[in-house]
């Protein structure tokens, strides 16, 4: 693993040991292609308040020192881990996107309001809706799409109710396998999973 990919997944202190450990079966799947990742945002600033008005960074909660630390961690894992992902988009909410472009990797990123989180659209239903035929739309063959969005989009789209902070925490991976015109959900990969599993290669 490159020196600051390193650096960047003990930045959070959630490096494995550097014993040989099984890969998670996971990893294989999302090396495959085929899969719809919906992440959401990394870690925020608690101590800022959303206005509901996009385009005002200062009127938003914005990600943290912590949260880009994270997101960067998660970005070096998944590359780390040989996972393609792509198209990568996003919900125009900065603290998404902001994310968004750091798990990119300097290639582009699709702001899109089929992502936007609930408290910045006044249609909810509809912004739900979106966000489904997102999770439904199959990826180019050998590649996973990444969501980077909001929980309170994501548990009512895939599960028909609001998901607690601890079943979808900031920096969560959920996994879907698409299957037109609706998809299967897989699996929720929480952050400290997928950088171990980086640590453990």
């Amino acid at each position: 693993m490159a020196r600051v990919e390193r650096r960047a997944l003990l930045a959070l202190g959630l490096a494995a040991p550097a014993a040989a450990q099984a890969v998670p079966d996971w990893v294989g799947l999302l090396r495959g292609g085929g899969q719809v990742l919906y992440m959401r945002h990394a870690i925020t600033d608690r101590t800022q308040v959303d206005t509901g008005r996009l385009g005002e960074r200062a009127g938003q909660r914005n990600l943290s020192a912590a949260g880009i630390a994270q997101a960067q961690a998660l970005s070096a894992a998944m590359a780390h881990l040989r996972i393609p992902l792509r198209p990568v988009r996003s919900s125009p909410v900065f603290r998404a996107s902001d994310t968004a472009a750091i798990m990119a990797r300097g290639a582009p990123v699709d702001v899109t309001m089929d992502l936007v989180a609930d408290d910045y659209t006044k249609d909810v239903p509809a912004a739900i809706a979106s966000l489904r035929r997102a999770l439904a739309t199959p990826p180019a063959p050998g590649a996973n799409t990444l969501l980077v969005g909001h929980i309170h989009k994501f548990g009512p789209a895939v599960f028909g109710r609001m998901l607690g902070q601890a079943e979808f925490p900031e920096g969560a991976f959920g996994v879907v396998e698409p299957a037109p015109p609706g998809f299967r959900f897989l699996r929720v990969l929480m952050p400290q999973d997928v950088v171990a599993a980086a640590a453990q290669t």
